[in-house]
C-alpha cells in the first residue's frame, strides 16, 4: 500500500466530510478547512498521484517556464501546455506572476534579485543556513479582486495572486528537503500538480548542489474542494493507490536553468484512468 498517497486521499476525504462551505473568488463555492500538512519521502519514489493520471509533462514544462522567469504563455503553448491560458491576455501576458518574483524581484532602488540563483549559491556555500527561502508573495503586485485577471495585467499587476507563496530548503546528512507553504490549494486539481512540481524542483536543486533528496513537506492554509468537484473526488476516493514511480535525471547541466524536458525520465508510472475534474476560473 502507498501510505504517502493514502495520506493525500485521507485529506480529500476529511475536507469532504468535515470542511466548511464557503464562498470564493470564482463564485463556484468550496468546502474548506484551514491548515493541513503532508510529508513525502522522496527516497521512496516520486510522488505523482496514481489514483488518476496526472499530466507530468505539464508539471515539468511549467516548472521549466517558471525557472526561466517567464510570464508569457508562449513557451507553454509551444510545448502543448495550456494550463494558464484562461488567465492570460490575448498576447499571452500574465503580469508579474511566479517567474518574475523568483528570478527578477524588483527592489526599491531599481535593481533585481534572482532568488533562485541566490538560494542555489547559498545551499552550496552555507548548507546549514536557515535562510534558504524563496518567496513569490509580493504585496506590491497583487491583483485587485474586483476586476478580472486580464484587466489586472493591463494595470501592471499579476493575473492571479500566488497560491504557492513561499518555500524553504533544508540540508542534513547530505540530503535536501523542501517545505512549501501554500496559502490556497484546489486540492483535487492543483494539489497533485503542486506536490509533483515542488518534488521535481527539489530533485533539480539537489542535483545542482551534489546532494541527495529527502522530504517534500506540503503545508496548506486554505485547503479546499470546489462544490462542482465532489462527484469526481468521490470517484478518485474509490480507487486504491499503487506505488509511486521513480524519477531519473539524464544529465546535470551547468545551471538549474538549463534543464530540458528530455532530461526527466519517469519510470514505473502506472496510474488509474484520468478523471475529468472541473477547474474554477
Amino acid at each position: 500500500m502507498n501510505d504517502q498517497e493514502q495520506a493525500y486521499l485521507d485529506l480529500l476525504a476529511h475536507v469532504m466530510a468535515h470542511g466548511v462551505e464557503r464562498g470564493d473568488r470564482t463564485g463556484t463555492g468550496t468546502r474548506s478547512i484551514f491548515g493541513a500538512q503532508l510529508r513525502f519521502d522522496l527516497r521512496r519514489g516520486f510522488p505523482l498521484i496514481t489514483t488518476k493520471r496526472v499530466f507530468f509533462k505539464g508539471i515539468a514544462v511549467e516548472l521549466l517556464w517558471l525557472l526561466k522567469g517567464d510570464t508569457n504563455t508562449r513557451f507553454l503553448k509551444e510545448h502543448g501546455v495550456g494550463i494558464w491560458d484562461q488567465w492570460a491576455t490575448e498576447d499571452g501576458d500574465l503580469g508579474p506572476i511566479y517567474g518574475a518574483q523568483w528570478r527578477t524581484w524588483r527592489t526599491p532602488d531599481g535593481n533585481v534579485i534572482d532568488q533562485i540563483a541566490e538560494v542555489v549559491q547559498q545551499i552550496r556555500e552555507r548548507p546549514e543556513s536557515r535562510r534558504h527561502l524563496v518567496t513569490a508573495w509580493n504585496p506590491a503586485v497583487l491583483p485587485d479582486e474586483r476586476i478580472g485577471p486580464q484587466q489586472n495585467v493591463e494595470a501592471g499587476h499579476a493575473a492571479l495572486a500566488s497560491c504557492h507563496a513561499m518555500f524553504q530548503f533544508y540540508v542534513a546528512g547530505g540530503r535536501l528537503s523542501c517545505a512549501l507553504f501554500q496559502r490556497s490549494s484546489d486540492l483535487a486539481v492543483g494539489g497533485p500538480f503542486n506536490i509533483a512540481q515542488y518534488s521535481l524542483l527539489t530533485h533539480l536543486i539537489a542535483d545542482q548542489c551534489d546532494l541527495g533528496v529527502a522530504d517534500f513537506i506540503w503545508m496548506i492554509g486554505d485547503a479546499h474542494i470546489y462544490l462542482n468537484q465532489f462527484g469526481a473526488v468521490k470517484e478518485q476516493l474509490s480507487r486504491q493507490p499503487t506505488h509511486f514511480p521513480t524519477l531519473r535525471l539524464r544529465r546535470k547541466p551547468d545551471t538549474v536553468f538549463d534543464y530540458s524536458l528530455n532530461d526527466f525520465v519517469l519510470e514505473g508510472y502506472n496510474p488509474a484512468a484520468s478523471i475529468k475534474i472541473p477547474v474554477a476560473v
